[in-house]
């Protein structure tokens, strides 16, 4: 029965840093935290840009959670895990496929074609405002 608890705590982690994300994506990337994200809205000169700072806050953030729960594998640690494992989704779906930090991977799947469309839509303004369409896996279904 633990066994299930902790993979509930991990599945609801992830779906809630998806729900987390997007209001953090909307309200401070494209708000007062605009002058580092901004980065990744402009053209990238190199591999790394100021924006991935936020990733090194999440995983610094999902390790020091996993390190305190540990020796009891507490929920601390399986929350940690949670991030940790949003934090690979997210490298997978949009550093990789999304802005072909490596080369793509093509795909026929909707799915990914509407992430892609919809994340595309997003960057299409270079400024704070307007944007629209803040989440990584779930969006609008006029993207489909």
């Amino acid at each position: 029965m633990e066994v299930l608890i902790d993979i509930g705590i991990l599945i609801i982690t992830i779906a809630g840093m998806e729900a987390m994300s997007w209001a953090i994506h909307k309200y401070l990337f494209h708000g007062p935290l605009w002058f580092i994200h901004k980065t990744h809205h402009q053209q990238r000169h190199g591999w790394l840009e100021l924006n991935d700072v936020f990733s090194l806050g999440f995983s610094a953030f999902a390790l020091w959670l996993m390190w305190l729960g540990h020796l009891g594998l507490d929920c601390r640690f399986w929350i940690g895990g949670g991030i940790s494992t949003y934090g690979i989704i997210y490298f997978v779906f949009h550093d990789w496929f999304i802005h072909n930090r490596f080369k793509a991977f093509k795909t026929n799947n909707k799915y990914l074609l509407r992430i892609r469309r919809a994340h595309k839509i997003h960057h299409k303004s270079m400024e704070k405002e307007p944007a629209e369409e803040f989440g990584l896996l779930v969006t609008e279904k006029k993207y489909l």
